[in-house]
């Protein structure tokens, strides 16, 4: 079992760093064609969350015994799904998703996707990802604080994406 949550774990670390490397990508592209960027000031406290996250997911885990259970099954699927509604929401947005808040000034919210049904999704793919990633790994502590913290921060997120959205119209 401890090799599958080492894999696991990798893959996370690889997946959020290539999500990077893909933002960093848009958001050249997007300000080569006049993208307006807003909410820098909070922008750290996001790079802040998901870095102590790992190292909390990853010291929990190396400090507490872990035993396998029948639950690991649930949250793994839970795990996939939240995956796929991830990768959902980036190629819904394709160029234009991105971890800043970026907005073209001439263009219309994309509602396509998994856009047509919720307004912030990926907000909502993380937090049941900082939810159920921790589980896996039996990191409860891990569980409970760091979606507490993400919607903390994602109170003063959605305002300033929303405000930004307001602004390009």
């Amino acid at each position: 079992m401890d090799i599958l949550l080492w894999m696991i774990f990798a893959f996370l670390i690889f997946q959020r760093l290539g999500e990077l490397a893909l933002a960093d990508r848009n958001r050249k592209w997007m300000l080569e064609r006049g993208a307006i960027e807003s909410g820098q000031g909070h922008y750290f406290l996001f790079v802040l969350l998901h870095t102590l996250f790992f190292l909390c997911l990853m010291g929990e885990f190396l400090w507490t015994t872990y035993v396998f259970t029948a639950f690991f099954y649930l949250a793994f699927s839970a795990f996939i799904i939240l995956q796929a509604l991830r990768v959902w929401c980036i190629r819904s947005l394709g160029k234009r998703w991105n971890t800043r808040i970026l907005v073209l000034p001439d263009e219309a919210p994309i509602r396509k996707g998994i856009y047509r049904y919720i307004k912030h999704p990926n907000y909502v793919i993380v937090f049941f990802e900082l939810l159920i990633i921790p589980l896996l790994f039996h990191a409860y502590m891990t569980a409970v604080v760091f979606p507490f913290f993400h919607l903390l921060i994602l109170a003063v997120r959605i305002p300033a994406e929303e405000q930004a959205l307001e602004k390009r119209v």
